[in-house]
């Protein structure tokens, strides 16, 4: 360490010390914090020493709000009676809105009037409440799964209402204020900075991009408004992330810019429309990269095509690398999902592809995103190792678990595309199987597809449950059941119904 001191101290002595580090003029770099470069970075004039009169401006259009529902636990056989009865409860919920029109329109998420007990349900009963205490009773006006934006709307008029951002975007340092009713405790006032922006923790689809925050944001707040200096909403409070599940300065809003669109189409009772390409795609890893020559943490490659979508119509192919698409380069900031669902369906984009090394331009027509509910079985993982649910989500769940010893959920197209057969293909798939029952007993397993149950076609928990109840009705103990596994064809199976 001296030899080093020594050296740059006689560098310095002879003033070419910066020129030869920076290969720049001396005097060329200052440090950031110089006065005279600080001097032009530092807060804006006009930075409140107190937030209370913006609050007390904003506080009445934010509302609490609280929902109920009955959900169905289980079934309870009576053994007097030879019934089954529901066992019921009923579940509460709730979090923060915002009210953004005179007339009644409130935003939240969607997750706030989510319920059933996977989250997957419409709550019975929202009521929302202002800041003066007044109580209305809500009506959902739509919902959107993907964005976690809900829109619902109450009978009155002359509401107190605050309006999105429209201008320059938020930037990394700008204070905000949040406003919810975080933990039960009522109207809550937080303030702090915004973090970072264009956040993107990892989940996937279209709106994984966040502003993050280090105001305190809880269990309650979710919904709720994140306001910048002039008042705008230039957020929708989220979620959090903490080991403690509670409020550790990483938090995160859905920007403005993000929700508007998505607002504005349940508004006009419509559902978003976002782009989509018809395809399985994964990160070009580091190992990829090398393998194939090209820059880590730059594209994505097509593991799987969708017959008669966008990407096959393009003439794209499995194995070709995505490195750019409409101009934008793809990176794990900037993913390939992100940048197609944000394109208006039916836009022509250019492009860029690196297949068996040489670079390729195609163009393709984005089309529409299906449903998230048809999306959700690009997961499913026919060699997965399910076990029954404890807790089945409704009575004829519990029915089907109950007297065949297995649970099933609808067959969408992205099941039937990950299991390996037909898209088109029509019944229930088989999500689990007792291994004492009499179908784990006879073969039956995960990923098997039920076509049709005493020669009628099921598609629907309820419509096997039908067949169930009949069966025992005329005093039948088993169920004739056609089954589909992939690369066989469809076999009849009998499979004995539990007392």
């Amino acid at each position: 360490m001296r030899y080093v001191y020594g050296i740059t101290s006689a560098l310095l002595a002879g003033g070419t010390a910066l020129a030869l580090v920076t290969q720049s003029p001396v005097g060329a770099q200052v440090a950031q914090n110089e006065k005279s470069e600080i001097a032009k970075a530092v807060p804006r004039a006009g930075a409140p020493e107190s937030f209370a009169d913006l609050v007390e401006q904003l506080q009445p259009a934010v509302v609490n709000i609280s929902t109920k529902q009955e959900v169905t636990l289980g079934v309870r056989l009576n053994p007097f009676a030879g019934t089954r009865e529901p066992i019921t409860q009923e579940q509460q919920g709730g979090g923060s809105g915002f009210l953004i029109s005179s007339d009644g329109y409130i935003v939240t998420n969607n997750h706030v009037i989510a319920g059933g007990p996977r989250g997957d349900q419409t709550v019975d009963q929202v009521t929302v409440t202002l800041t003066n205490q007044k109580e209305y009773k809500a009506k959902i006006v739509g919902r959107d799964a993907a964005s976690d934006l809900a829109l619902l709307k109450i009978d009155a008029t002359g509401m107190p209402f605050v309006k999105f951002a429209d201008g320059s975007p938020a930037r990394v340092g700008d204070w905000v204020v949040a406003i919810g009713n975080p933990l039960g405790l009522g109207s809550t006032v937080t303030a702090g900075i915004i973090s970072a922006v264009q956040r993107n923790i990892g989940q996937g689809g279209a709106y994984d991009r966040y502003i993050q925050t280090d105001t305190a944001i809880n269990r309650g707040n979710s919904g709720g408004p994140l306001f910048d200096l002039q008042g705008n909403v230039v957020g929708i409070n989220n979620m959090l992330i903490s080991p403690v599940g509670a409020n550790i300065g990483v938090n995160f809003a859905i920007p403005a810019d993000a929700a508007i669109p998505v607002i504005e189409a349940l508004r006009a009772g419509e559902a978003p429309q976002r782009g989509y390409l018809g395809i399985g795609i994964v990160p070009v890893s580091e190992d990829m990269a090398a393998a194939l020559g090209l820059p880590k943490d730059r594209g994505e490659i097509i593991q799987r095509i969708e017959e008669g979508q966008a990407a096959a119509k393009a003439g794209l192919k499995r194995g070709d690398v995505v490195t750019k698409i409409n101009g934008k380069e793809i990176t794990p900031q900037q993913t390939l999902s992100y940048i197609v669902a944000n394109i208006k369906p039916g836009t022509r984009v250019p492009i860029e592809v690196i297949r068996e090394g040489k670079t390729m331009s195609l163009s393709a027509v984005i089309g529409t995103r299906p449903p998230e509910s048809e999306l959700t079985g690009e997961n499913f993982d026919p060699e997965a190792e399910e076990t029954l649910p404890e807790d089945p989500t409704g009575t004829a769940d519990q029915a089907i678990q109950d007297q065949l010893g297995m649970a099933v959920q609808p067959l969408t197209s992205a099941i039937a595309r990950s299991i390996g057969v037909d898209p088109d293909t029509k019944g229930l798939v088989i999500a689990a199987v007792g291994g004492n029952s009499d179908a784990g007993r006879k073969g039956l397993r995960r990923g098997d597809i039920i076509l049709s149950a005493n020669r009628s076609a099921v598609t629907s928990s309820e419509a096997l449950s039908g067949v169930l109840a009949a069966a025992k009705k005329a005093g039948r103990n088993a169920v004739l059941l056609e089954i589909l596994r992939r690369g066989q064809q469809p076999a009849f199976i009998a499979i004995r119904i539990a007392e």
